[in-house]
Parts: structure tokens; C-alpha cells; sequence
């Protein structure tokens, strides 16, 4: 009795779904294509992009477009984007500047001998000497350009920019100058206010900040 009615329930249920699903399939109908229908096309990029070329090149648009291009590169070079957050130092300090790095896997040499080990301490200054004083500016600032000039020659040190146009600079005071480009040099010494003056002082770097007296702008 309980097999039969267990039967019974099973094939009710079945049949009840039976009866859904016919009773969907009943309702499907083909209603035929609504509205205008297009084909799917993938057009090749790159032909798409040299006639778009082809056709700036015709106008003159691509030449108006690259001499755009070139002067703001100029721009740029001529005068790169000054390095944030530096202001004239208003008081002198300094502080020395460790360079030793920790090595994070073994270092050998050509002929497979051992240079430092993974985990060891490295100072460069153990290895190489530093012989030029790195003094940053602000190439802007009249006084502190003639006050780096005129302590440091082109030999004693390398004058860096951190605003203003190294290569005006250098054509008017016919010495080379360089700019700390994204503030990658002042930032790894802790550099905040100019003018500021690197210097190898046994295995550390000194690192002075200067406050001169006038802070002409």
C-alpha cells in the first residue's frame, strides 16, 4: 500500500511537470523578426586606425598634432615639473645618511666568487668613494644659484635643480647643471628646504640644509 502510494505521488508529481512544461511549449510561438536586422561585423583595427592616419596626414592635422607633441616635450625638458613640497631652508641642520642596504640573495662575481652573502649588510661606500658634493637648489631663486656657483665648481660638485630650467641656466652661466627629476634624490636624503649639500663623510653621507641670509625669491 505505502509502494503504491508512493507510486501514486511520483507519478503526479511527473505528471504535473509534464503538464508545466507542455503547457510552456504549447505557448512557444516563432513571432518573426522585430524591426530591421544588421549583420555583426568586426572591423580590423589597425586599418581603421592608418586610414584615420592617412586621413589627419592629408588635412595636416598629424603634422599640427606632432608639432604640439614636440613643444610640450620641449617644455618639459627645458623645464621639468618642480619638485614638490621644498621650500627655502630657514634655519641650517644637517644629519648624516646611512647608504648600507641589506642584501636579499647571494651576489657573486663573474668568475663565481662570493661578494656578499643573503642577509648581509652592504655599505657602497666601502666600495666606491664619492668624490663630488651633490648640492640641490632652487634654480628660481637668484641667491641660492650664486651662492652654489660660486662655493662649488663644476669639479667640486654637480649643482641639481629642484625647480626651475637647468639648460637656461646653463646657457647663461656656461656650466653644467642637473634637475632631480620626481624629487627621487631629495627624497631618499630627507631633503625638505635648499640649499642643500650632499657630502661623503666616511662610510655615511652629511646631508646639510643651508639658511642664507637674504632668501631673495
Amino acid at each position: 500500500m505505502r509502494r503504491t502510494i508512493l507510486l501514486a505521488a511520483t507519478t503526479a508529481c511527473l505528471g504535473g511537470t509534464t503538464l508545466l512544461l507542455a503547457g510552456s511549449a504549447s505557448e512557444a510561438r516563432d513571432y518573426g523578426t522585430a524591426g530591421q536586422a544588421f549583420p555583426i561585423i568586426e572591423p580590423d583595427l589597425l586599418a581603421t586606425i592608418e586610414a584615420r592616419l592617412r586621413r589627419a596626414e592629408a588635412s595636416g592635422e598629424l603634422a599640427r598634432t606632432n608639432a604640439l607633441f614636440a613643444k610640450r616635450v620641449e617644455a618639459k625638458v627645458r623645464r621639468p615639473d618642480p619638485v614638490a613640497g621644498i621650500s627655502p631652508a630657514q634655519e641650517t641642520r644637517s644629519w648624516d645618511f646611512d647608504p648600507s642596504v641589506r642584501i636579499d640573495h647571494d651576489v657573486r662575481d663573474q668568475k663565481g666568487n662570493m661578494i656578499a652573502k643573503a642577509g648581509q649588510k652592504v655599505n657602497p661606500l666601502d666600495f666606491v668613494g664619492i668624490h663630488q658634493d651633490l648640492v640641490f637648489v632652487d634654480g628660481d631663486n637668484a641667491e641660492q644659484l650664486a651662492w652654489a656657483c660660486g662655493k662649488f665648481s663644476d669639479v667640486k660638485a654637480k649643482i641639481i635643480f629642484v625647480k626651475g630650467s637647468p639648460i637656461e641656466a646653463m646657457s647663461q652661466r656656461k656650466r653644467r647643471f642637473y634637475f632631480d627629476q620626481e624629487g627621487k634624490l631629495t627624497g631618499r636624503f630627507g631633503i625638505e628646504h635648499t640649499p642643500a649639500v650632499v657630502s661623503q663623510a666616511g662610510r655615511v653621507m652629511r646631508v646639510t640644509e643651508h639658511a642664507l641670509k637674504g632668501r631673495a625669491g
